[in-house]
């Protein structure tokens, strides 16, 4: 029987991901039913599956990438189950992948060298909230909606916002950022502590265990190395994030631009004017017009900004002034607004269903999604370039962005088994992650590296720092059995 389940695991995973660098026999010495049975013994036999059809669910995000499934699955209850296991992988060198929501861009969960998928959703916990301390913490299965619906009537809320329903401590993972960023900052800001299960299964807290000081300067920052780390250091069984107080007053607007360039100049100017606002979203003419299609809009089809405001009656007042006026000093439109919060649902829900809005412009294809960021001064010229590119190489890619901290996206919707149109689209994104780079800027702004920007990081970083990020890879997980194949 163990000799038939490694068969066909072998078959499953040659099909799904043909592009594994092991030798096959000797990597599936591990996969015996003693081993499954180790596993059943921690989480029980209902929280262990190697079903085709799981693991098929498991091996791929909502990228590109091809989908790699694992050997098993499990689902762990607790950090004290997520230690067993992971001791029983290190102990017969079995690869690890931690799984969320699934939500990632950038093959993040894809099992490259097969191994064990942990889903940790069942662990979702919410614990610890400080309201006046303005703390929280949170297991691996609290996403972003549920804890913020856990914080109603408190006051206080969490404003990281990738869009996707993402688990926390996945943000966590891929210091994902998103709409609110360029007011309350990314995930690497609002991380304070976090409880990490290391390769050898060991429970390590990265500020101490329960310390959750808004500041510190005792020791290396952990924190920060293991925010980013895509779960290739450890896993993250809990993370203590900062709140924010809900603001007395908000306000959202969209404002449509004549041009790509109004609409980055006037962002550039509110910034260099020390407008606090709250987030600032780019879309141009092609998003928009994707937007209205797929969620009954009737904004105008050109380069356009939605906005919000976020402090006192008197403060949002003050930034909306200042705002309009920079805003039609560079050609901008009348604002229209949204006050209320239905109507600022709304909106914002068209902004964050810009990705499938994308997708339905080419029904039954398949999409990249492009991360880079540079310096704001920057942005005008990057995405002028980048407009000028698109057209050039005739590839259906509307641009959204988080222009406030100069991060955009372009969604480039194409057909995978069209050969010649999946090499323009490759060309381009390697082209438009060279020319950040080339301007200062960084090949993934929230996405993380992933499986596909590994080259990029290399000629970002450097020689050194690179080899930095790969001797501390090999302190802490000697045998790459943490999601081998991603970052490095």
């Amino acid at each position: 029987m163990a000799h038939s389940l490694r068969a066909a695991m072998a078959l499953r995973r040659k099909l799904s991901c043909a592009a594994r660098s092991y030798s096959q026999g000797a990597a599936k010495d591990w996969l015996t039913e003693d081993f499954l049975d180790s596993l059943r013994a921690v989480v029980g036999t209902a929280n262990v599956s190697t079903a085709a059809a799981v693991c098929e669910q498991h091996g791929h995000d909502e990228s590109m990438h091809r989908c790699c499934p694992p050997d098993a699955v499990v689902w762990p209850q607790n950090v004290e189950q997520v230690s067993l296991l992971v001791t029983t992988c290190y102990s017969r060198n079995v690869p690890i992948i931690p799984f969320g929501t699934g939500t990632g861009l950038e093959g993040g969960v894809n099992a490259v060298q097969g191994g064990v998928c942990f889903n940790l959703t069942q662990m979702d916990q919410i614990s610890r909230l400080n309201t006046e301390d303005f703390t929280v913490a949170v297991e691996p299965g609290v996403t972003r909606k549920s804890l913020n619906s856990f914080l109603r009537g408190s006051g206080l809320w969490f404003p990281v916002d990738p869009g996707a329903d993402a688990s926390l401590c996945g943000m966590a993972a891929t210091s994902a950022s998103g709409t609110n960023a360029v007011r309350y900052g990314t995930m690497r800001q609002n991380v304070l502590n976090l409880q990490v299960v290391l390769p050898d299964g060991r429970v390590m807290h990265t500020a101490g265990q329960n310390r959750r000081p808004r500041k510190s300067a005792a020791g290396y920052q952990l924190t920060g190395l293991f925010v980013g780390s895509e779960g290739t250091l450890g896993l993250i069984t809990e993370a203590t994030l900062r709140l924010h107080g809900i603001p007395e007053a908000t306000v959202a607007a969209v404002c449509a631009f004549p041009s790509v360039q109004g609409a980055v100049d006037s962002t550039v100017q509110i910034l260099q004017a020390g407008i606090p606002i709250a987030r600032i979203e780019f879309l141009d003419d092609v998003m928009m017009g994707a937007c209205n299609r797929y969620s009954g809009l009737s904004y105008a089809e050109a380069p356009t900004l939605f906005l919000e405001f976020h402090g006192t009656e008197n403060s949002v007042g003050e930034q909306v002034q200042a705002t309009g006026e920079i805003v039609q000093s560079n050609g901008g439109s009348d604002f229209v607004w949204a006050q209320e919060q239905e109507a600022r649902n709304q909106l914002w829900t068209a902004r964050h269903n810009a990705f499938y809005a994308a997708l339905a412009l080419r029904p039954g294809r398949k999409s990249y999604t492009t991360d880079v960021c540079v310096p704001i001064s920057r942005l005008p010229a990057i995405l002028l370039e980048t407009k000028k590119d698109l057209l050039e190489s005739k590839i259906t890619g509307p641009i959204a962005g988080h222009v406030g901290d100069g991060n955009f996206h372009c969604i480039l919707v194409f057909d995978p088994e069209d050969a010649e149109e999946s090499g323009r689209v490759s060309k381009f994104a390697e082209r438009l992650g060279r020319r950040a780079l080339a301007m200062d800027g960084t090949c993934t702004g929230e996405h993380g590296v992933g499986l596909g920007k590994r080259q990029l990081l290399h000629e970002e970083v450097g020689e050194v720092a690179l080899s930095t990020m790969q001797h501390i890879k090999a302190a802490l997980d000697p045998k790459n059995l943490m999601n081998p194949g991603k970052v490095l």
